[in-house]
């Protein structure tokens, strides 16, 4: 894939390609995030006078220790989450597999196969929830220790498994399926960990997607038809005012403090090719790569 990027910033068009002199020159990016599709990721800092720098990029075959059977099963990398630290990169694919790379080295330091995987979360103690939806062995939740790459540490069901996020400040992890959202809270997680369902919510609309959070009380889902916010102190679902009656929004990131959006939207079946920017606007085109999720890096 070319790393030119053509971007619209306030309604004008103008062609950039990643700037190694203007990322190096100090200026502090908009945003800064990873986008994932086909089997590559990149980690893109995105500047409000519309220049797209590629500071990292990672394609499959490139992975170090990882087995050579798992490279059809990341053609369809779905979700792209880093650690804390910035050092580490959870990749999730439906082609059928969960990865973890080590980003400086482009290492796998874990991987299983996880039927048709949509998202992936961090958990404490170096474990790995994967949220896999409808497949044979899928519509579940499973948990895994980063040290044992292919062994399943527990596995709930989960109808159409979209979307995982834990909640640090309440110890809860919080999953989202095809109408529901679902409280998890860890159980014996120092010796044989497992999951204990704790509430459970119906969404405001089917098909359910995506699930990201924007404090500890705040998260954003979005489905078919609209993207919700989700308080979960009062259980409610209100409209997400930026993004009213937008349909079919794969991925969104909001930082309330800044107002900041990143997100995309299925627009040629269930991929884009434009990464969507809010506050100031700014909109991506990568022409070349079935894009599919955007994250913040933090």
């Amino acid at each position: 894939m070319t790393r030119s990027f053509i971007i619209i910033l306030a309604g004008l068009a103008a062609c950039s390609q990643p700037d190694s002199q203007q990322r190096n020159g100090g200026e502090t990016p908009l945003v800064s995030l990873y986008a994932c599709g086909d089997d590559q990721v990149y980690h893109l800092d995105i500047h409000a006078n519309g220049h797209a720098d590629t500071v990292w990029h990672w394609r499959a075959a490139e992975t170090e220790n990882l087995p050579p059977e798992y490279l059809p099963k990341l053609r369809s990398i779905d979700d792209c989450k880093p650690s804390v630290d910035g050092k580490q990169l959870l990749v999730s694919s439906s082609s059928g597999a969960t990865v973890l790379i080590d980003i400086q080295e482009k290492t796998a330091l874990f991987y299983a196969s996880t039927p048709n995987a949509h998202s992936v979360e961090f958990l404490p103690n170096n474990r790995i929830v994967v949220a896999n939806s409808t497949a044979s062995g899928g519509n579940s939740l499973e948990i895994y220790d980063s040290s044992q790459p292919e062994h399943v540490l527990f596995k709930d069901t989960l109808y159409s498994g979209h979307g995982v996020v834990w909640q640090p400040s309440s110890q809860r992890l919080y999953a989202l399926g095809y109408d529901r959202l679902l409280a998890y809270e860890l159980v014996d997680w120092e010796t044989a960990p497992t999951l204990r369902q704790v509430d459970n919510w119906t969404l405001p609309d089917n098909g359910g997607h995506d699930l990201s959070a924007i404090d500890g009380d705040h998260m954003l889902v979005t489905t078919h038809k609209n993207v919700w916010q989700f308080e979960a102190s009062t259980g409610s679902f209100t409209p997400f005012e930026p993004l009213l009656d937008v349909a079919n929004v794969k991925s969104v990131n909001f930082n309330g403090d800044t107002d900041l959006l990143a997100y995309t939207k299925g627009e040629i079946e269930w991929w884009t090719h434009h990464i969507y920017i809010g506050n100031p606007k700014v909109t991506i085109d990568m022409p070349n790569l079935k894009l599919y999720k955007v994250r913040f890096t933090h």
